[in-house]
């Protein structure tokens, strides 16, 4: 197929065409290398672009307010711009997470823009950066109101996903936004655990080695860890405000996972005494492990409570791009306390003596607080 990426961002598009992926995802450089060679990829920052083709897919963000509540202007503000570009009768798919009903509010808004078009809400569920492994082995939720507009997504996503599962529109919005807030209370499940039997005085490792061990029913249990990004947590916010904020699971499981960090400090002066005027180190501050994408991310609310503590604090992250991280060498050198923020395989073999690590995720050894 011949694709077009449209963007406001000039300067992506930009490093586009150059050959380079703005972020990281496993096997993209070498398959953007060869779409470019082959002239099969064409990018414009401008909307005329459209005007050309009779399939769009969005994959714009769906963001929430300070209120946690979602915020519709960002569509409002797309379809205002794009509906003179788009076709008549094109397929439009939404990709993104949104707030159920929102799909149907697009319909509307080009329905007043004097604009037939078929729309169909097909969620993205890979895993950020193995998504070339994840859009072929995956199915895909083909969410669509009328025949014509689920027959032609079917027949879009059957040249990528291994099969395909048709429900409403609806049906599919909610269907996306249970995914990531199940995987958020899970993550919310195992911190509580952690902590319940931490601040207890019992060894954890010892807890989640007995419940695992040979017990299939179990499996499924994560281990303790930073449980973040830019969609599990505003995810279960919508989920939350679809419900009329009738949903105390959702909010029970952000006020435990948002309250780790919190808790690892406090654990941390339990253990060490008071951080004022010590040196600590983070190790990795992204949102998590092989990822470059610092959004959402709890090991910069670690390093916001520890400063509030009066903690000096150097973080460090191979891939995370930004003027406040310093090199590894340094962290470890002028660190009294090394924390790891985000189980990066780098910092499996960093020798750390075991009196200065705290550890949640047991990436470096037993979990150590």
């Amino acid at each position: 197929m011949r694709v077009g990426i449209y963007d406001i961002d000039a300067s992506a598009l930009e490093r586009i065409r150059g050959g380079t992926i703005p972020f990281q995802e496993r096997g993209a450089d070498a398959l953007l290398t060869a779409m470019l060679r082959a002239d099969r990829l064409e990018l414009s920052a401008d909307p005329r672009i459209l005007e050309s083709t009779s399939c769009v897919v969005f994959v714009i963000g769906t963001p929430i307010d300070e209120f946690l509540n979602p915020k519709l202007t960002v569509f409002r503000e797309a379809v205002a711009a794009l509906a003179p570009h788009i076709r008549k009768n094109a397929l439009l798919v939404l990709r993104s997470t949104v707030f159920p009903g929102t799909t149907e509010v697009v319909v509307e808004l080009f329905r007043d823009h004097h604009k037939e078009v078929d729309i169909a809400f097909c969620p993205e569920r890979i895993v950020e950066g193995q998504a070339l492994e994840e859009l072929r082995s995956l199915p895909e939720i083909i969410g669509a109101d009328t025949a014509s507009a689920g027959d032609r997504a079917e027949a879009l996503f059957r040249r990528l996903a291994p099969s395909t599962v048709r429900v409403s529109i609806r049906e599919a919005e909610v269907a996306k936004l249970l995914t990531n807030t199940w995987r958020y209370m899970k993550f919310a499940v195992a911190n509580q655990f952690f902590m319940l039997a931490h601040s207890a005085g019992i060894d954890y490792n010892n807890v989640l080695r007995a419940i695992r061990e040979d017990y299939p029913r179990a499996k499924d249990l994560p281990g303790p860890g930073f449980a973040a990004g830019p969609c599990l947590l505003k995810d279960t916010m919508q989920l939350a405000a679809f419900s009329a904020d009738r949903f105390p699971l959702g909010h029970s499981a952000m006020q435990v996972n948002e309250g780790l960090p919190g808790y690892v400090v406090a654990a941390m002066e339990r253990r060490f005494g008071a951080l004022r005027g010590r040196a600590v180190g983070v190790l990795g501050m992204a949102f998590k492990a092989e990822s470059d994408d610092p959004r959402a991310s709890l090991s910069f609310k670690l390093r916001r409570l520890l400063l509030w503590e009066g903690a000096n604090v150097l973080c460090t992250d191979p891939y995370v791009r930004d003027d406040r991280l310093v090199p590894l060498e340094r962290v470890l050198v002028d660190s009294e306390i090394l924390v790891i923020g985000v189980p990066h395989r780098a910092y499996r073999d960093v020798p750390i003596p075991p009196d200065r690590l705290v550890d949640i995720w047991g990436a470096a050894g037993p979990i150590s607080l």
